[in-house]
Formats: structure tokens, C-alpha cells, sequence
């Protein structure tokens, strides 16, 4: 039998941390494995919730019948549509929470949480607010155990992704689009400025492949930014019959789904990181995405990631080389890196030093209490209150993944109130001594073990579990 400190490594360091009701695997590493090979991308959580395309075409469809109304009606709306977006923002982050509550898999759970984070996007911008779950579900989810690339592509070409970064708004200055939108400025006409916009090409350079200091320039953003011309969202167009949304002529993508739109494409070669890439189309972005893949400096980002994220903070430059070269031989197969990780020592170090974030904190004490639902919860609330509100970090940067960033003593203080109020509300665990000794086997330390064993109740006992060094710390 695996030693103890193994198994307890697997469930609260690897995993969200234990549950009380359900037994201790008796191998740590081999219980990691095996959810590899039994994870499902939908489980009951996620399946109810609204596709992003089905959310995309409902709130196209009430725009478009606004046209023509007055100034009040579609004031009177937009608050309506607003607050329907925001209902399925909490229903999404509803069904996150409660899928990492029930998990069978909560070591690839996690993983879900780095990618998602690793491709952040923020509920701040309004177009985004109805999507986050779904791109969490449809881009993130299904790529999760299969190869990098396919996961960058599925990323890209979501929805909330164009939509967050204005990747929309983007036309090739001598595209048609863009030569007759200078046409129509030509002739007075008081259209908006569309033109080129390089927010995506950034993006997927600095912070989703190469890293900030990969050696790009800005000529090579601007030249990938060219190429990514032409990718949107399929919208409405005026159907005569319906005067419903449909498909632009252009393209057969149903509404709200991705669009390549070949009038609003640069035309011409493009040249990036001394690569020459000659085919037009969507096949010119899709091209260099796939070698940005496939590239050294995106392995070396990536191992740095993950390393970061299942060792310390500063993570032994060995360990990220191991996971550089696995990425770059497994031709960025995923699950060849996870082996990687899980085969290496540095990630098995005692004592833990990781320090939880607020959504790892706040996962691991409701799954340490037994919580088997959210009927009364509303995480999103929570998780503002923690100062991490879900799918809304700062920057496309995502969250940080280092205790500086979380240990300030006024955080500190959020989560002993919080801890105070989930005791208050655990209903059956009134020995917490016991509920230690199940959660933290073999890890929890003396000292944190003498002051939960001499809390003045047992809510008090409960609360000091929930912030002990042992529990704030995976």
C-alpha cells in the first residue's frame, strides 16, 4: 500500500481536496491515473447548461427585434437582456462548483481550472457575461486529456473568445471590407471606424503559447493579427419570411458559432517569426496557430505553468525541462505531459507549500464538509466576497498562481469570517478532531491538531480546521 502521505498528496494536492464520505484510494499515483482513463467531460453539471451558440442566438434574436423601437423599449430591454445573461452566469458558476463538489475525477477537475485560467476571460465585458461556461464547457472540458493544439483551435475560434478580445471588430485594411468602408468614408458617409485590431494576435502570442519573452516582435503581432482577419461570429442577417437570424450568406456556420468571413480578410502573405506563410483563408491563421504550438518556447511557457501550479512557487527548473520535453516529443499530447508530472518527485514534496486560492479554498471546505449540493449557496456571491469572483480576473493574464498574491492579511481575514459561517452551517460534523483526522490524514501538524482539539465548541473547532496552516495550503 502506497504510504499515507501519498494518498493524501493525490486528494488534496493533485485532487480539490478530500471528502469525509468517500474512502481514501489505496495507491495515490495509480488513483491519479485511473482518472485519467475514466473522465467525462459532461457530467450532470454541465449538461444542463445552455450551449454558447443557443445563448449567442437567443440574445441576437431579442436584438433584432428591437429595431425600429424607441429609445425607451430598447433601454427597457437591454436591462432585461442583461439580467437573462446574468442569470445564466450563475447558473454556470452553480454548475462549476457543483461538478467539483461530486467529481469522480477531481485531479482532472483541476486541470480543467488551470486551462480555464490559462485561457482566461473576463465576465467584466458585457458580450461575455452569458458565455463563460460555456466556453469553459465547449473549448476547455473535451481538450483537456488530447493535444494542446487542438485545444489552442477550439480557444481561438469560441465565441467568447473573438467577443472578448474585439476580434469581431477586426478588418483587413485592403480586404473588400475595408477598402469600401474608406470608400464610404470617401464619400461622406458617417460609418464607424472598423479596422485592424490586434488584441487576439497578442493575446494568443504572450499569454495562451510563446510567452512575453519568446523573442516576437511587434511586427510579428501585427502581421499574425493580419492573418486572424476574417475570424467572427456568424450573426443575424434580415431573412424576409422570419425576420429571424440566420446564417450569413457568406458562410453556412449557424448563428453564433465561429465564421470565417472572406470579405474581411487582408489579403497577401504574411511573414511571422521569419516564417513565410502563403495560404490565405482561415487556413493562414489556423497555419501559424499551429506552429505557435508545436513551438519550443510555448513547451518551455506551458511546463512553467504547470510546474508552478503542482510544485511551489518557483519550481526547479528540472522539472520544467522534463515537461518540455515530454510536450515536445508527445507532439503536445497532454496526457504524456500529465504523466510526466505525476511521475516527478518535486510534485510529491512535503511539507505542502502551495497556498489555495480562494476558489481552491473554498472548493476543499465544502467537499472537507461533506456538502453534497448548492440548493442554498450562491457561489458567485462567495467568491466575489473572497476576492476571486468566478471568470472575472483583472486581465487576460487570468489569476495569479502564487501565495503572494493571496496571503495578504486582509484575505486572510475574509476567509476566518468565511470559515466562521461555513462551521456555523455544517450540520453534521460536530467532532472536529474526527473530521481532521479524515481529511488531513498524516498531514495535519501537531500544533494545528492541539488547537482544533481545544477550540472552546465544536463550530470553533470547525472553523480553525477550515484555516489551519495544514488546510490553506495543498
Amino acid at each position: 500500500m502506497a504510504a499515507i502521505t501519498d494518498v493524501a498528496l493525490a486528494v488534496n494536492h493533485f485532487g480539490l481536496g478530500a471528502r469525509p464520505d468517500e474512502t481514501l484510494p489505496p495507491d495515490g499515483r495509480g488513483y491519479l491515473l485511473d482518472q485519467i482513463e475514466t473522465y467525462s467531460a459532461y457530467t450532470e453539471p454541465w449538461s444542463a447548461l445552455p450551449a454558447s451558440a443557443d445563448v449567442l442566438t437567443a440574445d441576437m434574436q431579442a436584438q433584432y427585434a428591437l429595431r425600429g423601437q424607441s429609445a425607451q423599449i430598447r433601454s427597457d430591454a437591454q436591462r432585461d437582456r442583461m439580467a437573462a445573461q446574468h442569470d445564466i452566469y450563475q447558473n454556470a458558476v452553480q454548475a462549476r462548483a457543483l461538478s467539483a463538489l461530486l467529481t469522480p475525477t477531481p485531479f482532472i477537475e483541476r486541470l480543467v481550472h488551470f486551462w480555464s485560467n490559462h485561457f482566461a476571460l473576463s465576465v467584466e465585458k458585457g458580450a461575455v457575461i452569458g458565455l463563460a461556461g460555456g466556453f469553459e464547457a465547449e473549448a476547455i472540458r473535451p481538450h483537456v486529456l488530447g493535444r494542446f493544439e487542438d485545444m489552442l483551435i477550439a480557444v481561438e475560434h469560441h465565441p467568447a473568445m473573438l467577443l472578448y478580445l474585439d476580434q469581431t471588430t477586426s478588418i483587413g485594411p485592403d480586404s473588400p471590407a475595408g477598402l469600401r468602408a474608406d470608400s464610404n468614408k470617401t464619400m461622406g458617409e458617417n460609418a464607424p471606424k472598423r479596422g485592424l485590431n490586434e488584441n487576439l494576435a497578442r493575446e494568443a502570442m504572450e499569454l495562451h503559447t510563446l510567452g512575453v519573452r519568446s523573442g516576437y516582435t511587434q511586427n510579428d503581432v501585427t502581421e499574425f493579427a493580419r492573418a486572424l482577419t476574417g475570424w467572427g461570429v456568424a450573426g443575424p442577417v434580415e431573412a424576409a419570411q422570419t425576420g429571424r437570424p440566420h446564417a450569413d450568406p457568406e458562410n453556412n456556420s449557424a448563428p453564433g458559432t465561429f465564421q470565417f468571413f472572406p470579405a474581411r480578410h487582408e489579403p497577401g502573405d504574411r511573414t511571422v517569426l521569419g516564417r513565410q506563410y502563403s495560404a490565405q483563408g482561415e487556413e493562414q491563421g489556423l497555419a501559424i496557430l499551429r506552429d505557435f504550438a508545436a513551438s519550443p518556447s510555448t513547451a518551455q511557457h506551458l511546463a512553467a505553468k504547470l510546474a508552478r501550479h503542482f510544485s511551489q512557487d518557483t519550481p526547479p527548473q528540472r522539472l520544467i525541462d522534463r515537461l518540455t520535453r515530454t510536450f515536445l516529443e508527445k507532439d503536445g499530447d497532454l496526457t504524456a505531459v500529465y504523466h510526466t508530472l505525476l511521475a516527478a518527485p518535486e510534485t510529491w514534496a512535503l511539507p505542502a507549500v502551495k497556498f489555495k486560492t480562494p476558489w481552491e479554498w473554498l472548493i476543499s471546505s465544502y467537499r472537507a464538509l461533506g456538502r453534497q449540493d448548492l440548493q442554498d449557496i450562491k457561489f458567485a456571491q462567495l467568491m466575489t466576497q473572497l476576492g476571486q469572483p468566478v471568470w472575472r480576473p483583472g486581465s487576460p493574464e487570468g489569476w495569479d498562481d502564487i501565495a503572494a498574491s493571496w496571503a495578504a492579511p486582509d484575505a486572510l481575514v475574509r476567509r476566518v469570517e468565511m470559515a466562521q459561517r461555513l462551521a456555523a452551517q455544517a450540520g453534521d460534523w460536530r467532532d472536529p478532531r474526527a473530521l481532521a483526522r479524515l481529511v488531513l490524514p498524516n498531514i495535519l501538524s501537531e500544533s494545528s491538531a492541539t488547537a482544533i482539539a481545544h477550540a472552546e465548541s465544536a463550530v470553533s473547532g470547525l472553523a480553525l480546521l477550515l484555516v489551519s496552516p495544514d488546510f490553506l495550503r495543498r
